[in-house]
C-alpha cells in the first residue's frame, strides 16, 4: 500500500507540473512595442518591451489578439502579431499559430483606475515637432463620423505613437515626418498622436476625427 501511494503521489505531482507548464509559456518579442495595462488602446502604456526580449505568455483573450506577458520586469498587454513562440527549433507567430501552440485563453478585469472612453495623452517634449494650426479662412474643414469597423481595424492593427507638440484637433495639420497608416478601402488613415488615435486626410495631412 505505501508504494502505490508514493506512485499515485508522485503522478499527481507530474500532472500538476505539466500544467503549470502549460500556463507559463515562454515567448520572444519580434519588435519593439509598447506594453500596455490593459487590452486596448485606451490603455496607458507602462513602458517598452525592446525586440529580442524573452517574455512569459500568460495567454491570450479568445477572439482577440491581446494577450498578456511578463516582459522586461513589466507585466501587462501587447499585440500577439509581435509575439513569436518557439516549437521544434521555429519561431512561430502567436497570431497565427494559437491552436497549434496551445495558447491558454484567459479573460481580463479592469483592475486599473483607466476610465471609459477617456484617452490618456503623451506628455510631448520641447524638441518634438510642432502641429500645424487649424486654418480659420478655411470653411472646409469638416468632422466626419467613421464607422465602428474603422475603429475595430485601428484597435487590431495598434500603431507606435508620434509625439508632437500643439493641439490634437479637428483641423490640424501633421507634419510630413509624420507616417500615416492605410485603412483597407477607406479613405482616410489613421495614426496614433500623443496615445490619441486620429484619422488623417492622407492628401492634405489634415485630422479629420479624434478618437477620445
Amino acid at each position: 500500500m505505501p508504494l502505490k501511494k508514493n506512485l499515485l503521489l508522485a503522478s499527481l505531482v507530474l500532472v500538476g507540473s505539466a500544467g503549470l507548464a502549460q500556463a507559463e509559456m515562454s515567448a520572444t518579442t519580434a519588435t519593439d512595442m509598447e506594453v500596455r495595462s490593459g487590452p486596448g488602446q485606451e490603455y496607458p502604456t507602462i513602458g517598452m518591451a525592446t525586440r529580442g526580449s524573452e517574455a512569459t505568455l500568460d495567454g491570450c483573450i479568445e477572439g482577440s489578439r491581446w494577450c498578456r506577458v511578463d516582459v522586461n520586469g513589466m507585466r501587462g498587454w501587447v499585440y500577439a502579431q509581435y509575439l513569436n513562440v518557439e516549437q521544434n527549433g521555429n519561431m512561430l507567430v502567436v497570431e497565427q499559430h494559437r491552436d497549434d501552440l496551445g495558447i491558454p485563453v484567459i479573460s481580463y478585469q479592469q483592475t486599473d483606475p483607466v476610465q471609459t472612453g477617456s484617452v490618456q495623452t503623451a506628455q510631448p517634449g520641447p524638441d518634438d515637432e510642432l502641429i500645424g494650426p487649424v486654418d480659420q479662412d478655411n470653411g472646409n474643414v469638416v468632422a466626419i463620423t467613421p464607422p465602428s469597423e474603422v475603429q475595430t481595424y485601428i484597435a487590431e492593427n495598434p500603431a507606435e505613437t508620434v509625439r508632437l507638440r500643439g493641439n490634437v484637433v479637428i483641423g490640424a495639420t501633421l507634419p510630413q515626418s509624420v507616417t500615416v497608416h492605410r485603412i483597407p478601402d477607406y479613405r482616410y488613415s489613421y495614426v496614433e498622436v500623443n496615445r490619441q488615435p486620429v484619422l488623417v486626410d492622407p492628401e492634405t495631412r489634415r485630422i479629420v476625427y479624434v478618437y477620445q
